[in-house]
């Protein structure tokens, strides 16, 4: 009894999604994205030359920036750190 009720549900949901399915027929041309470009393509390919022969190329990111020189010292900053610590302004475990 139990099969039987299984199996008439599961073919009433294929049969129900094969309609969903074929009632998505829109046309897929819609969400082609269009491109209008107001340069000439000659333009285009001289500054793609230009820049491949430019021979102080960096990638983003390449530099590293200098580390600040600190006015502190190590030990004022844990001892900052203790007593923020003690005074329960830094969040400890989960939130």
């Amino acid at each position: 009894m139990n099969a039987s009720k299984f199996f008439a549900v599961a073919a009433f949901a294929g049969l129900a999604s094969m309609g969903a399915q074929a009632a998505g027929n829109d046309d897929p041309s819609q969400y082609v994205l269009q491109f209008n470009s107001v340069r000439p393509r000659a333009e285009v390919q001289a500054e793609a030359v230009t820049k491949a022969r430019n021979p102080n190329f960096e990638p983003a990111g390449s530099r590293v920036l200098a580390v600040a020189p600190s006015k502190l010292e190590r030990k004022d900053v844990r001892a900052q750190a203790a007593v923020a610590l003690r005074q329960g302004l830094i969040a400890d475990g989960e939130v």
